[in-house]
C-alpha cells in the first residue's frame, strides 16, 4: 500500500511518522490500535477493527500478525467470541507465574507491584514460569491479594527433567523442579524403555488445563538417580542452562589459530620482557589475569594484564551469541560448564606460562597512600613468566618454604613488590571503609565414584587477597575510564540496604546494646566500623550474619549507582572475560574509546538483567548440586549426633549448620518441643508461647540426623536431647532508659 494512498484515518495515527520511517508498508501503530479500542468501550471483532482503522484487504494478513504480537505481549486479548478487548478495561493483569512446592503459587505482575496469591486450583492450569492474564478477585485469609487465571499467554515448559514413577500400571514423570508441582502423565505409547526410578527428559505434548494434568512423552533417558555426575545432568536441565556448543560455534572455534600469530601483534605494546605472573588456585585451568608490580619513586607501578577475549570473540559471531546466552561459566564440583569452548578458555585466551598471549592491559601509577593517581589502557602481547598457586606464593611470602627452581627464584623480587603494594592497597581499603565480612568457604573431596569423601574448610591467605586487591584496582580504573569518556557499559552495582531492612537491622542491634551510625543513609564505612567493634564478641557471627542479610544483591546495570559493599562510587568487571560476559562487553567498550568510536551491543538494560539472571541461575544450579552431594554423603550417617549452629530461622523450623562436616539440615518446628512456637522474622527466632523456650539465629544445638532424602534433597535433624537444650525466658520489655528488646 503506497503511503500517498493512506487515508486521513490512518494519518491520524499519533505515531504515523515513526511507522513510516521503520516500515516500507506501515500499519497502524500499537498505540493507535489500543486508542481506537479504548474509544469503542466494548469488544471489537477483527472485521470491525479493520474497518475502523481503514485496513485494506492486502494488509489484512500483516495486520493479523501485528495483533497476534500484541496478544503475546498482553497488550490486548480476545474474548470467547474472538473479539478484541483491552486487558486493563477487563481489569486484567499480565505477568509470570511462580510455582511453589506445596501446590499453590504466586503471580508476578509485569508492571511491578505486589504479587498475587494463586491457590492450588488456579495452579492446576499452569506450570512454573508460564505467562498469564489474571484478574484480582479479593484477599485470602492471610490478607494477600488473590487472583484467578483468565488466560494463559505463553507456555514456558516444553521439556522437563524428572524421575519415572509407575503406579498401578500408570507411568508419570515427577519433575525435579519442585516448583512444577504437577506430575506429567506419560501416554502408554510414549513410555519408551524407561524404568521406574530413572531420570528422564519428558516432552510435554499437552499442557495442563483446569480439567486435566499435563501429558508428555519420554524423549531421553539420562540414567539412574545415583549414577556419577547425574546430579549435574539434572541441574543443567532443571535450570535450562546451555551446556552443549552448537555446530556453528564449534565451526568458528575450529577456524581459530592454535597459537598467537605475529601478524596479530600489530598495534600492540610488547610486554614480553615484563615479569608478569599468574597466581590462581591449585585446580584452575583457565588463567585470565597476570600481574606485575615495581617500585616507582615514592609510589608503585601496577600492571594487570587480562586475556584479550574480544580479539577472538567478535559481535555477530555465533561464539558471541552463545557467550551471551550462557552469561558466565558455571563451576560444579569436578566439572565446569564454560562460557567459551576449551580452545579459547583453556588455550588461546588462557595466560599459560612461556607462550605469547594477547592481552588488554591496565597500567597504573599508585602513590604511597594506595591512591591510583594515573592509569592507561592498551592492547599488548606478553608471556607469563610462571603459573603460580595461592598456597605456593603464600608459603614463600610467609617464609614457610623456599622456591625450588630457577623460574620460581627469578620471580621472587616481583612477588615481594606485589606483597608490599598489597599492604598499601589494604590500608587504603580500610580507610575507604569497604565491608569485609568473614566467611568460611568449603571444598569437597571426592572418591573414585564421584561422591564426597570429606568436606573441608578452605582458608584464604594473603596471596588470595593480594590478587583480589589488584583486580579491584583494575576494575575501578575500567569504570572510571568508561565513565569519563561517556561510553555506556555494564557497571557492577550494589545498592545499600532498603529502608525496611535498615529498620529491621537497627531494631535487632538494639537488643544487644549496639547501633549502626549513618542515619537513613549509612555507608559501607559505618558497617565496617560496627564489624570491627563486634569482632571480640562471642556473638560476632550472629551479628555479622544479620548485617550481611540486610544488604541487597549485587547486579549488572548500565546505571552507575556505585558499589556499596566495596565503597566505590563506580565499579565494573574487567578482569574475567573468559568466564563472564559483562567483562567481555567492558573490554569492547574500552577498545571502542581507544579507537575513537562508540560501542553498543543492543539494549544495555536488557543485557544487564540477562547477565544478572544467568549469574543467579548458575548459583542456584551449583547450590542444587552441592545439596544433592551433601545429602548423598549424609545417607550413611543416619542416627549420628552432631554439634551445630542455627544458620537461619524460617516459619517451619530452624536450619542448623554442622561444625565438623559443613552441612545444613532442618529441625522442623514440630521437633522443637511440646509447645506452640511463634516465628519472629524481626528477631530471627522461634519462641515457645508456653515455655518461653527460644531458638535464635546463632544459637548452638546438638542434633541427630534422622533423614537424608535424595529425591527431595532434604536433610532432617531432631534435637539430640530436647530436655538438655537451653530454655530461655520470653523477652520482657526493657526498663525505661535501657535499650528496648525489640526490633
Amino acid at each position: 500500500m503506497s503511503i500517498k494512498k493512506l487515508s486521513k484515518t490512518r494519518r491520524n495515527d499519533p505515531h504515523f511518522d515513526r511507522e513510516v520511517a521503520k516500515y516500507e508498508h506501515p500499519l497502524p501503530s500499537r498505540e493507535y490500535v489500543l486508542q481506537v479500542l479504548e474509544e469503542q468501550g466494548k469488544p471489537v471483532s477483527f472485521d470491525e477493527l479493520s474497518a475502523l482503522l481503514d485496513i485494506h484487504q492486502q494488509e489484512s494478513e500483516m495486520f493479523q500478525r501485528r495483533l497476534a504480537a500484541m496478544e503475546r505481549n498482553a497488550q490486548l486479548m480476545r474474548n470467547r467470541k474472538g473479539s478484541y478487548i483491552v486487558p486493563e478495561r477487563a481489569s486484567l493483569i499480565a505477568g509470570r507465574v511462580e510455582g511453589h512446592a506445596d501446590g499453590y503459587g504466586f503471580f508476578i505482575p509485569d508492571e511491578g507491584g505486589d504479587d498475587l496469591f494463586l491457590d492450588a486450583k488456579q495452579m492446576s492450569r499452569v506450570l512454573h514460569r508460564d505467562r498469564a492474564l489474571v484478574r484480582v478477585v479479593g484477599m485470602d485469609r492471610r490478607g494477600r491479594r488473590e487472583g484467578v487465571i483468565v488466560e494463559v499467554l505463553e507456555r514456558a515448559n516444553s521439556r522437563v527433567v524428572g524421575r519415572v514413577l509407575v503406579e498401578h500400571g500408570i507411568t508419570v514423570v515427577v519433575p525435579e523442579n519442585r516448583r512444577i508441582n504437577q506430575d506429567i502423565l506419560v501416554a502408554p505409547e510414549k513410555r519408551s524403555k524407561a524404568r521406574a526410578g530413572q531420570v528422564v527428559i519428558v516432552e510435554i505434548i499437552e499442557q495442563p488445563n483446569r480439567h486435566a494434568q499435563p501429558i508428555g512423552r519420554i524423549v531421553e533417558v539420562l540414567g539412574n538417580y545415583a549414577d556419577p555426575g547425574m546430579e549435574i545432568e539434572i541441574a543443567l536441565r532443571k535450570h535450562d542452562m546451555p551446556f552443549e556448543f552448537s555446530p556453528k560455534v564449534l565451526e568458528e572455534t575450529k577456524a581459530l589459530p592454535a597459537k598467537v600469530r605475529k601478524t596479530e601483534w600489530a598495534g600492540r605494546k610488547d610486554l614480553r620482557d615484563l615479569a608478569l605472573v599468574t597466581i590462581d588456585g591449585e585446580t584452575a585451568r583457565d588463567f585470565d589475569d597476570a600481574v606485575f608490580a615495581e617500585k616507582k619513586g615514592r609510589g608503585w607501578r601496577l600492571v594487570v594484564a587480562i586475556a584479550d577475549v574480544s580479539h577472538y570473540v567478535r559481535p555477530g559471531m555465533a561464539l558471541d551469541r552463545e557467550a551471551m546466552d550462557r552469561g558466565n561459566s558455571v563451576y560444579f564440583p569436578r566439572r565446569v560448564i564454560p562460557m567459551l569452548p576449551e580452545k579459547l578458555s583453556n588455550g588461546l585466551c588462557s595466560l599459560n606460562p612461556d607462550v605469547e598471549r594477547l592481552a588488554m592491559v591496565c597500567d597504573m601509577d599508585i602513590n604511597s597512600r594506595g591512591e591510583i593517581k594515573d592509569y592507561t589502557f592498551y592492547p599488548a602481547v606478553f608471556l607469563s613468566r610462571a603459573r603460580l598457586t595461592y598456597d605456593q606464593v603464600w608459603s614463600w611470602l610467609s617464609g614457610i618454604a623456599e622456591p625450588q627452581n630457577d623460574t620460581h627464584r627469578a620471580v621472587q623480587p616481583q612477588l615481594q613488590a606485589l606483597y608490599a603494594l598489597f599492604h598499601i592497597l589494604l590500608k587504603a581499603r580500610h580507610k575507604r571503609g569497604a565491608i569485609d565480612f568473614e566467611t568460611i568457604e568449603t571444598m569437597m573431596l571426592f572418591n573414585d565414584q564421584g561422591k564426597i569423601d570429606n568436606i573441608v574448610p578452605v582458608f584464604r591467605n594473603d596471596a588470595h587477597r593480594l590478587i583480589e586487591e589488584c583486580m579491584l584496582a583494575a576494575n575501578v580504573c575500567a569504570s572510571a575510564f568508561l565513565e569519563e569518556h561517556k561510553q555506556p557499559c555494564l557497571y557492577r552495582v550494589h545498592e545499600g540496604p532498603t529502608p525496611e531492612k535498615l529498620e529491621g537491622l537497627r531494631n535487632f542491634l538494639k537488643e544487644f546494646g549496639l547501633s549502626l551510625p549513618g542515619g537513613e543513609s549509612p555507608t559501607a564505612k559505618d558497617y565496617g566500623a560496627l564489624l570491627e567493634k563486634i569482632k571480640p564478641r562471642p556473638d560476632a557471627q550472629l551479628l555479622q550474619t544479620v548485617m550481611l542479610r540486610s544488604l541487597r544483591q549485587a547486579m549488572y546495570s548500565p546505571d552507575n549507582v556505585g558499589h556499596f559493599g566495596l565503597s566505590y562510587e563506580h565499579y565494573t568487571h574487567f578482569t574475567s572475560p573468559i568466564r563472564r560476559y559483562p567483562d567481555l562487553l567492558v573490554h569492547r567498550s574500552i577498545k571502542a574509546v581507544l579507537d575513537g568510536v562508540r560501542y553498543s551491543p543492543g539494549k544495555w538494560d536488557d543485557i544487564g538483567l540477562h547477565c544478572s539472571m544467568t549469574e543467579r541461575r548458575a548459583d542456584e544450579a551449583s547450590r542444587d548440586v552441592n545439596n544433592w552431594l551433601k545429602c548423598y554423603y549424609m545417607r550413611d550417617r543416619i542416627g549420628e549426633e552432631f554439634a551445630g549452629t542455627i544458620a537461619s530461622v524460617v516459619p517451619f523450623g530452624v536450619f542448623v549448620a554442622l561444625d565438623s562436616v559443613y552441612v545444613e539440615g532442618l529441625v522442623h518446628v514440630s521437633e522443637l518441643g511440646e509447645d506452640y512456637f511463634k516465628y519472629d522474622n524481626v528477631k530471627h527466632l522461634m519462641l515457645g508461647e508456653r515455655s518461653g523456650q527460644r531458638f535464635r539465629l546463632g544459637d548452638r544445638l546438638q542434633v541427630k540426623l534422622v533423614r537424608a532424602d535424595l529425591e527431595t534433597g532434604r536433610i532432617d535433624f531432631v534435637l539430640a536431647n530436647p530436655s538438655a537444650q537451653t530454655h530461655v525466658p520470653a523477652l520482657k520489655p526493657a526498663s525505661k532508659g535501657a535499650s528496648k528488646a525489640r526490633r
